[in-house]
């Protein structure tokens, strides 16, 4: 594949594949990978509960990588490709490393902060801003979470049936 061809899909197939080793190893499975020129600058899923960091979003290891890549905490032209509408705090990174466009696949009702609980990035405050594409692959990122929540109560309820059982 030439680089003229790499698409949004893409690159989201390919946050999806990282979001795949968060659910991996146990953790909500969200994939980012920011990119400069056509190329990988950098790349995260989330890992909060295995490296004990509240901090450590997908987005905001990502973000950390491409920053490391191109020596500079700005990353202007860059786009960040993410699985799941960003939280506050990874909305407000964007922001302060300026990057160009996000792009995101599904919607988060309950933390998403690109319009579903509030809009940081639109906020007319800012002092920069992002251009925002949504709900690329949405189907594929929602099915994903959905699927690990679904197999995670399955979990839940199959242990207090183990803990019932030995009683």
């Amino acid at each position: 594949m030439s680089e003229s061809e790499f698409t949004h899909e893409y690159w989201m197939r390919h946050a999806l594949t990282l979001a795949q080793r968060a659910w991996d190893e146990g953790e909500v499975p969200v994939g980012a990978v920011l990119v400069h020129d056509n190329k990988a600058i950098g790349e995260g899923w989330n890992r909060p509960i295995g490296r004990h960091d509240p901090t450590a979003h997908a987005e905001i290891m990502a973000l950390r990588q491409g920053g490391m890549v191109l020596q500079n905490y700005r990353l202007p032209d860059t786009t960040l490709y993410v699985t799941l509408e960003p939280c506050v705090m990874c909305a407000g990174a964007m922001v302060h490393s300026r990057i160009g466009t996000l792009v995101f696949g599904a919607r988060d009702a309950k933390t998403g902060a690109i319009g579903s609980l509030m809009d940081v990035l639109g906020h007319p405050g800012m002092n920069h801003q992002v251009k925002v594409i949504e709900g690329l692959m949405a189907d594929q990122c929602s099915a994903m979470l959905s699927d690990f929540f679904r197999a995670r109560r399955l979990e839940k309820k199959a242990l207090k049936e183990l803990a019932r059982n030995a009683e």
